[in-house]
C-alpha cells in the first residue's frame, strides 16, 4: 500500500493508499477539504474536530440524496447471458438425472 501524503484545510495527514486509487483517494481528498473549508470560512465553528463531524454529515447526507444506480444496457446483457448459461446448465443437469419437469 502506497503513503500519500495530502492537505485538509492547510493540514498535512499521511494516508495509505492502495496500488491505483491515487486518483480516487485525490478526489475524496478534494471534497473534504472543500467541505470543511466552507464550514470553517462561514465563520460560526472554528474547532477542527467540529468541522470535521459537520463536513461528514453534510457529505454523507449528500449521498443520501443520490438516485440509485440504474444498470447499464451491456451489464443487462451480461447478466442476462450468465443466467441463461446457469438455466442450461441446470436443464442438462436435470435431464440427465430424469427429473425435468
Amino acid at each position: 500500500m502506497k503513503q500519500i501524503e495530502v492537505q485538509i484545510m492547510g493540514q498535512g495527514y499521511v494516508l495509505g493508499c492502495p496500488e491505483g486509487g491515487e486518483t480516487r483517494l485525490g478526489q475524496a481528498v478534494g471534497k473534504v477539504d472543500e467541505a470543511m473549508c466552507k464550514i470553517r470560512d462561514a465563520g460560526k465553528i472554528k474547532a477542527r474536530d467540529r468541522i470535521a463531524v459537520l463536513a461528514a454529515l453534510n457529505l454523507a447526507f449528500d449521498l443520501t440524496d443520490r438516485p440509485t444506480s440504474v444498470p447499464n444496457e451491456s451489464d443487462l446483457s451480461a447478466s442476462t447471458a450468465q443466467m441463461q448459461a446457469l438455466l442450461q446448465r441446470l436443464d442438462n443437469v436435470l435431464a440427465s438425472d430424469n427429473r425435468l419437469l
